[in-house]
């Protein structure tokens, strides 16, 4: 059973729960460096069963996910009470091929999007924290939310990445 909004946004929260959330994310881009260093290219590319993401294809998430919560920060910023549309992960990891990325690339690619989101972040006043957007599955979200959010599922996904890599074969 597909969990409903509230429930994904509890799981997420709770892997950073009583962390600091920038400090989660500056760490993450390190991280999957490690990670990835001790992978073979077919342990990258191996899905832990049919419907489980490879460690390449949850890199490509991650970098496609930095995309569009740096097009969602910035729309709120400019806009406060925007509208955000939510994505179809799932379809994004076929339509977007993440099975033929190259996962060092992705990492790469994600590693800059990290650090253009966290410098901006960095620059922003006390009330711009306070500025939301109405997303379209999961209502309201502060851009102080979506920083929590977005280290809690870096989380998750180390988390799944650690796992698949602990397995034999």
């Amino acid at each position: 059973m597909k969990e409903t909004p509230q429930q994904y946004i509890q799981r997420i929260l709770s892997h950073a729960q009583g962390q600091e959330p920038l400090k989660i994310q500056a760490a993450t881009p390190k991280k999957l460096h490690r990670l990835l260093g001790r992978a073979t290219a077919s342990k990258l590319r191996k899905r832990p069963a049919p419907d489980k993401w490879s460690i390449a294809e949850i890199v490509a998430h991650l970098a496609d996910t930095e995309i569009a919560g740096r097009w969602r920060m910035r729309l709120i910023l400019g806009a406060p009470g925007s509208a955000v549309s939510a994505f179809d992960q799932d379809s994004w990891v076929t339509a977007l091929h993440y099975d033929k990325r190259d996962p060092r690339k992705a990492l790469e690619q994600f590693r800059v999007l990290r650090e253009t989101n966290l410098a901006l972040l960095k620059t922003l006043a006390p009330e711009q924290w306070k500025h939301f957007g109405i997303h379209s599955e999961r209502g309201e979200e502060t851009i102080e939310h979506m920083v929590r959010l977005f280290a809690g599922h870096d989380l998750n996904h180390i988390a799944q990445i650690e796992t698949i890599l602990a397995t034999k074969g």
